[in-house]
């Protein structure tokens, strides 16, 4: 196993406990930074309280940190367009009630 896939691996391994919970969540971008040990990755879901976000985290395999780095709104129409592939997290239940809201 590569380094860089071992890095993915970790990140995954951070990351998709926490967005589990918007699921479907789709892989916009991801950025492998080998000299910082970090991913920067863009994903794309739709949030209960503010619609479609492109949601920008960074992982840092260092320190083993899922750090959030801030997200934009999508209109719908812009979302349709990303969400031709398969999904990073697939979706088991439509609503996870009491999910985390931030």
């Amino acid at each position: 196993m590569t380094t860089i896939d071992r890095l993915k691996e970790m990140r995954d391994a951070k990351a998709r406990p926490h967005l589990e919970q918007y699921a479907p969540v789709w892989m916009l971008r991801e950025d492998v930074l080998g000299e910082e040990e970090s991913i920067q990755f863009h994903v794309l879901f739709q949030h209960n309280l503010h619609g479609w976000v492109n949601r920008r985290y960074r992982y840092d395999g260092f320190n083993n940190t899922l750090y959030h780095k801030g997200q934009i709104v999508l209109s719908e129409d812009d979302a349709l367009d990303y969400m031709l592939a398969s999904p990073y997290i697939e979706a088991v239940v439509d609503d996870i009630p009491n999910s985390y809201g931030g």
